[in-house]
Order: C-alpha cells, then sequence, then structure tokens
C-alpha cells in the first residue's frame, strides 16, 4: 500500500496499548501491507531490521509484520503463552530510535506465541534466541514498552557504529 513514517522515540502513541483485531476485513490487509511496505523500505535504506509493529506506524493495533530471508509474514494478536528460564543478553535496537544507538536487555532464549494469522486462523509456535528475541521486542511495543524501559545501567547502552565493531 504506502511506505509510512515511523513515529521516533519520545511520541507519545509509542507508549500506548494497542486494541486487539477482532475484523479480519481489507482494512488488516492494507494495515498489513504498509507494514510490509514501511519495514521492507527501512531495511533498505538503513541495511538493518526483520520486523516491525504496528505501533511504530501510529496504527494501534496488535499486528506485527517480520521479513527476513526464510520468513515473510504478519503476527495477529501475538501473545506469549510461555517462557523458558532461560534467559540471553542482547544488543537491542529499534526503527524509532533510528537505529541509532543499541540498549542491552535480558530476554528469554525461548517463548511460545500464540497468534492468529491474516485469515484469522490461531497458530501456536515456539521461537528461540534470535527469533524469542526480536518477538519479544515487537510484542513489548503492543504494549507501549520500548527497548529503553529495559535499561538499568549507564553502560548497557552503547551508539550503532560501536554495536558494528562488537559483531
Amino acid at each position: 500500500m504506502a511506505v509510512k513514517e515511523i513515529l521516533l522515540l519520545g511520541n507519545p502513541v509509542l507508549r500506548q496499548k494497542s486494541e486487539d483485531v477482532t475484523t479480519f476485513n481489507d482494512e488488516l490487509d492494507n494495515l498489513i501491507k504498509d507494514l510490509k511496505d514501511t519495514l521492507i523500505d527501512f531495511q533498505e535504506r538503513k541495511k538493518i531490521g526483520r520486523a516491525i509493529a504496528a505501533p511504530q506506524i501510529g496504527a494501534l493495533k496488535k499486528v506485527i509484520y517480520i521479513h527476513m530471508p526464510g520468513r515473510s509474514m504478519p503476527l495477529i494478536n501475538p501473545r506469549i503463552v510461555e517462557k523458558s528460564e532461560k534467559t540471553i543478553d542482547v544488543w537491542d535496537s529499534c526503527f524509532s530510535f533510528d537505529v541509532a544507538f543499541f540498549v542491552l536487555t535480558k530476554r528469554h532464549r525461548t517463548i511460545k506465541v500464540r497468534y492468529q494469522n491474516e485469515k484469522g486462523i490461531i497458530i501456536e509456535e515456539i521461537f528461540t534466541d534470535d527469533l524469542s528475541e526480536l518477538l519479544q521486542h515487537e510484542i513489548d511495543h503492543l504494549h507501549g514498552i520500548l527497548a529503553t524501559d529495559y535499561l538499568t545501567d549507564k553502560n548497557h547502552i552503547i551508539m550503532r557504529a560501536e554495536w558494528e565493531k562488537r559483531r
């Protein structure tokens, strides 16, 4: 449909909670297309990124879109239903930070997510490691939570150029 503006840190919409999707119609299809187009545009311009959440383009609906090698799909009304006790530390950034800096966050190594596809079919799937951390980040967006909320130590934030050196 269209490339949308990505809301940046400080925009109050990013702190609002999203609503469940209850109607699977053309409006939802258009939102999914907007998320896909916006994500792909960002990936091409910034050479980074794997997913985007609807609040990042100002739509307070529980919709996430993933686009990465081997996987391109929406997750509607995603909810974490199980979490591993084992955690991982990851350097996390965000389109809403313009990926200018990274925050060290602790995430569950494995999660089980219940979500719906674009037709409303309920799916449960287990995600581990990088996909687990990615989905935790995106699901946080649906609840008005940002990666910066996990910042507990001034040494746990770095600029993108420093992050690139550590990869």
